[in-house]
Parts: structure tokens; C-alpha cells; sequence
């Protein structure tokens, strides 16, 4: 059974995987491009390499995170089983 600790923090990883995915697809494909253009929303592309570069870090870092406090639990859950078999 999780704690909801450890189902946010793996929710928080998740959505960090996800963001950076979308904005690796964005980055580094043109489907942006596509889908803006088709919109008519081509005078948007100017500026996207200042957006999504940075949102694309921020999305890295919002995963490792999430796998940081992930990991954190598992090993404090680990801990408290290994103290309780103890006593």
C-alpha cells in the first residue's frame, strides 16, 4: 500500500516525463511547426526557441525531482520495515 506522499511523488514525476516529452516533440520535430502554421498561427514560430528550450529544462528538472522524492520514500519506507522487523 503507497502513502499518498509517495502517489504524489510519483505524480509528480509523471507530469515532469510528460512535459518533457511534449516538449522535446516540440523542440526537435515539426509538428509544432504543423500545427501552428495550419492555424494560421505561423508568427508565433519566431519565438518558440524561447520558450520551449527553457520549458523543456524546467520539465527535466520537475521528473528528476519527482524520481528524487520517489526514491527518498521508498528508502524511508524501507528503513521503518527493516526497524520494525527488528524490535
Amino acid at each position: 500500500m503507497s502513502t499518498p506522499e509517495a502517489t504524489e511523488a510519483k505524480k509528480v514525476m509523471y507530469v515532469g516525463i510528460a512535459g518533457s516529452i511534449l516538449a522535446a516533440l516540440c523542440c526537435f520535430t515539426p509538428v509544432l511547426v504543423v500545427l501552428l502554421s495550419t492555424v494560421g498561427l505561423s508568427a508565433w514560430l519566431a519565438s518558440l526557441d524561447y520558450v520551449l528550450l527553457p520549458a523543456l529544462v524546467l520539465f527535466l528538472g520537475v521528473a528528476v525531482w519527482g524520481v528524487w522524492r520517489w526514491r527518498r520514500m521508498a528508502a524511508c519506507r524501507a528503513t521503518a520495515i527493516e526497524t520494525d522487523e527488528r524490535a
